[in-house]
């Protein structure tokens, strides 16, 4: 008989919930932690609700009855606001492309879960992460889920080896269809509640540009093609992605020349001076060639990195793209086979060999 405990990150959603039954089954004593981080005064609305009138943290407290387990709610809208949205807005006003979700794992899920966990005594912490811990004479590897489509190792890819040890991911190694039927067979309330898209205080409708126009000011800026010419004006970098499409809606007005039409554009560059580049479809300045690295992280610093062979994600569930690590002048560098496109600074690149994470770390070029 298992008798050792675990706290687990209940977050009302399906997958969290299927973690404390499976954790049950294998004979662990569960605490379920249902984690605060979202300001109210961000959305009224609170986007974080599912359909039904019943808040997540009323879900979460549900299906802990349900399983007989202790319950514990805890508030951390003020750290996740300090931690992660602060350091997002102020990136975005660099011009900069964030990802929040990263960051909240870093800084606030995993290290607070470990908190809790310690001052309860439990023996392991546990989330509803679709990814897998593999314990090798090496040390512990992170590796992608068994859902290819649910995937969420790209998210972790920031944790060590001291959290790996100490957590277990219970859905890793089932589908997102299998975790669904579990629910469905075992009557949870949850078993067909919609998986939260994007970042949740933004709601599932609302995307980051209004969000970010209640926090940065709009400032006009010039619109020119890859050779300089006026296109046309936007109203701020901070606003806008590499890769984004040029559409008017989003305060991207500009003037196509004759020859392109009929051809959609895209951001290619931002520059500091609140400038735009933009290029038609298929144009070469929307590729690159590599990514400088910043800060790269090393999910296990003591293992050699197989600097050729490597697999590359710039976002969650995106494409892997081949290519090749090197270091140069103490700066880690991605050559990419092919040159790819909307490759933005601030956002994450995550290396692979194959199934396994072997860390990341900021884009910049």
């Amino acid at each position: 008989m298992n008798n050792k405990t675990v706290l687990l990150a209940l977050s009302g959603g399906v997958d969290s919930a299927v973690s404390a039954l499976l954790l049950k089954k294998q004979g662990y004593q569960v605490i379920g932690l249902f984690m605060q981080t979202f300001r109210d005064e961000i959305n009224s609305k609170n986007p974080c609700k599912s359909k039904s009138s019943m808040t997540d943290e009323k879900m979460a407290e549900l299906i802990a009855k349900k399983f007989k387990i202790k319950f514990i709610s805890k508030d951390y809208k003020k750290n996740y606001y300090n931690q992660v949205i602060k350091p997002m807005i102020s990136d975005y006003r660099k011009g900069l492309t964030p990802n929040p979700d990263i960051v909240c794992n870093k800084l606030i899920k995993f290290p607070y879960l470990l908190r809790e966990a310690e001052k309860l005594e439990a023996d392991h912490i546990a989330t509803g992460h679709y990814a897998q811990i593999k314990k090798t004479g090496q040390g512990y590897q992170l590796l992608a889920g068994k859902d290819k489509t649910k995937d969420q190792s790209y998210f972790l890819y920031e944790l060590d080896q001291k959290t790996l040890a100490k957590t277990l991911f219970p859905v890793g190694n089932l589908t997102k269809e299998q975790v669904r039927k579990i629910a469905e067979k075992h009557n949870f309330p949850n078993w067909n509640k919609p998986g939260t898209k994007g970042i949740c205080f933004l709601g599932k409708t609302q995307g980051i540009k209004p969000f970010l126009e209640t926090k940065i000011k709009p400032m006009k800026g010039k619109i020119l093609s890859p050779e300089g010419k006026l296109l046309g004006t936007h109203q701020g970098i901070s606003y806008y992605t590499i890769g984004q499409r040029i559409e008017e809606h989003l305060g991207l007005s500009i003037n196509k020349p004759k020859e392109f039409a009929q051809k959609r554009y895209y951001i290619a560059e931002k520059r500091k001076n609140n400038v735009i580049i933009a290029a038609p479809e298929n144009h070469p300045s929307l590729l690159k060639k590599r990514a400088i690295i910043k800060s790269l992280h090393l999910i296990n610093p003591n293992m050699i990195i197989p600097y050729s062979g490597l697999k590359a994600r710039i976002r969650h569930l995106g494409q892997f793209h081949e290519g090749k690590l090197t270091k140069q002048n103490n700066k880690y560098i991605f050559t990419f086979k092919k040159s790819i496109e909307a490759l933005a600074e601030g956002q994450s690149i995550v290396l692979y060999n194959k199934n396994q994470v072997i860390g990341g770390g900021e884009i910049r070029l």
